[in-house]
């Protein structure tokens, strides 16, 4: 294995349009297309290999938290030997029973509109509040950071405005526009999110970005932003609004989670929770969104620890652009553009969904078995 092999493999990832490139020792390199992941038809890697894979591309820093912490995460550029095709990966090498493993996304590098994501109008208007938290939530791989970089770039192109980004690793860049935008790395430019956020509050912004509320330390700081008038986004690992609310008072003392719940009731904006399906009409991937706007009615149910009523509330806000998840997968379906199993398999209440299709799902036989000669696709 040489730098030459690591460019043919990062040339087909992105040729193929794929989203992610898997290295792991006793398999050949594996993508994933459209969420599934399909062998590549090479040799099966063997230690050394990944090792040398793994030194071409990891700079000194990144070689030193291998060894010292057993894995580490960086960004990577990479320009096709003819120039004809370029990128950045998000790379994260990390040590498996001994052996390298190497998984790199692909990070978009045009940024997209509104429309071509298919987020809700009403974000616009969210978009140019003074202050406020607005929290796009979903599992890992389920669009967040492109849901994030639109958000942003539409502030950069319309308004004058001083953005903080603090990502981990910065993946979109976002050139100066009509806003000021400084883009801060974690490792590099600040040593955590948290003190990071600190920070920004002195550096005069209008908008801050936190690439991830990992600990209580940031999740406070980003609600304290929100409050000192600045509008704050933000990512969660959570599925749907309502648990995204309950995740984020949980993760305080008990003590501490009235006053809280009266925070959030308060800075709150709205919660984008989103994931991605492959589509059936055509390749590629479409998001499905459950959306909530915080209305008076809503913060009301959130200070007064009501929660567990908010999806009824989201039903009852249409006219607020509020949708459940579940049923902007049912319309999805109903336009064609997902199966109904791959509907039924990301829903919040499966059961229900398949009944409103009038479909039963038995989930071991709906999944064709792949032949080697079908999974296979050549380097």
């Amino acid at each position: 294995m040489s730098q030459i092999l690591i460019d043919r493999l990062l040339e087909t990832t992105i040729k193929k349009g794929a989203s992610d490139l898997h290295l792991h020792v006793g398999r050949p390199p594996v993508l994933r297309l459209n969420g599934r992941l399909r062998e590549l038809s090479t040799k099966i890697l063997e230690p050394e290999d990944t090792m040398a894979l793994a030194k071409s591309i990891c700079p000194e820093k990144a070689q030193i938290d291998i060894q010292e912490r057993g894995g580490s995460d960086f960004a990577f550029a990479f320009t096709t030997p003819d120039g004809s095709a370029s990128a950045r990966f998000r790379v994260s090498v990390y040590r498996e029973r001994g052996n390298m493993t190497i998984v790199m996304r692909k990070i978009p590098v045009k940024l997209l509109t509104f429309e071509q994501i298919g987020l809700p109008p009403i974000c616009r208007e969210l978009c140019r509040r003074p202050r406020g938290l607005f929290l796009v939530t979903g599992p890992t791989g389920s669009g967040k950071t492109t849901t994030l970089a639109t958000l942003i770039n539409f502030i950069n192109e319309n308004m004058d405005r001083h953005i903080i980004t603090i990502e981990d690793p910065v993946e979109y860049y976002h050139p100066h526009k009509k806003s000021l935008i400084s883009q801060r790395e974690v490792g590099n430019d600040v040593p955590s999110f948290s003190d990071a956020l600190k920070r920004a509050l002195r550096q005069d912004p209008d908008v801050v970005l936190v690439g991830e509320m990992r600990d209580l330390e940031t999740i406070s700081a980003a609600i304290r932003a929100a409050e000192t008038g600045h509008l704050v986004f933000a990512t969660l690992h959570t599925t749907g609004c309502q648990g995204t609310i309950n995740r984020i008072i949980d993760a305080f003392p008990v003590e501490q989670q009235e006053q809280i719940r009266v925070q959030i009731s308060t800075s709150l904006l709205a919660i984008l929770s989103q994931n991605l399906l492959a589509r059936c009409d055509t390749e590629g991937m479409v998001a499905a969104y459950e959306f909530l706007v915080v209305t008076p009615a809503i913060s009301n149910l959130i200070r007064e620890n009501k929660t567990f009523r908010i999806d009824s509330a989201i039903q009852t806000g249409k006219k607020f652009g509020m949708q459940l998840l579940d049923d902007h997968l049912g319309q999805l379906y109903a336009e064609g553009k997902v199966t109904s199993e791959e509907a039924v398999d990301k829903a919040r209440r499966p059961d229900e969904l398949a009944d409103r299709f009038g479909v039963r799902l038995n989930r071991p036989d709906t999944e064709k078995e792949v032949t080697p000669n079908e999974r296979g696709t050549r380097v």
